[in-house]
């Protein structure tokens, strides 16, 4: 697309947005896909901030959706294609922002691996999601919500493709051993493909010391169960 073809998405991207029923996520913020100009965008519209928030992203922090903008080009080779976002203002304050990027056809996500033994070339995708993750580590990207949902997966002729989605959160960093093992956490795999997806991992980085498959472990063990707390908790 032509810089003047994105401009008139974006200025006009509260009305294509409304004329869309394809919504392919909405809790929080939604999610849609638009047709325009033939290419199958993706649209992420974020909830309004409530008042303070306002003003914090409105004068002293980036939106979300520039964050979502801003990481996606610094990690292109590791998203869906950026196209850009912008942000709507009233009484001076954010109020509604929207991020858009190119349709990433994926055939499935992590998650349908979690309860799967039988899932086909399970073994070759967990080899592959530790390397992919690996390559993260390698540049540095520390992605913060790096669960089941945001890791999408597309099966080619030539073996599999992932992408990570909802990069607004995230970090650049040095990883050392410890932050390795915890960017896991997330994930929900059970001891055995944690075990070996941690093992391909350690393989890849030259790591010797089970310490790391330790920490790994400890880590995921301890995310399910705040997770479960916090479900009995609302519960109760």
């Amino acid at each position: 697309m032509t810089e003047k073809e994105i401009n008139n998405l974006l200025v006009n991207i509260r009305n294509f947005f409304l004329n869309s029923d394809k919504s392919i996520h909405k809790a929080r913020n939604e999610i849609k896909i638009i047709d325009y100009k033939n290419k199958e965008l993706v649209v992420k519209s974020f909830k309004v901030p409530h008042f303070i928030n306002r003003i914090v992203y409105t004068f002293f922090r980036d939106s979300k959706a520039k964050k979502s903008y801003d990481n996606s080009v610094r990690i292109i080779d590791y998203v869906p294609k950026p196209i850009g976002y912008i942000e709507f203002k009233k009484f001076g304050l954010l109020y509604d922002s929207y991020y858009v990027s190119e349709n990433f056809q994926y055939d499935f996500t992590i998650r349908e691996l979690l309860f799967d033994d039988d899932f086909q070339d399970k073994k070759l995708i967990l080899k592959l999601f530790a390397k992919f993750t690996s390559d993260l580590h390698e540049n540095n990207i520390y992605h913060l919500d790096y669960s089941p949902g945001n890791i999408l997966i597309k099966k080619t002729t030539d073996g599999y493709i992932f992408k990570i989605v909802d990069v607004n959160r995230m970090k650049f960093i040095k990883f050392d051993l410890d932050t390795r093992a915890k960017n896991f956490s997330r994930i929900w795999f059970n001891d055995d493909d944690l075990t070996y997806v941690a093992k391909e991992y350690m393989k890849l980085n030259d790591i010797k010391d089970n310490v790391f498959l330790e920490r790994t472990l400890y880590y995921s063990r301890k995310h399910k169960q705040k997770t479960e707390l916090k479900k009995r908790i609302r519960k109760w």
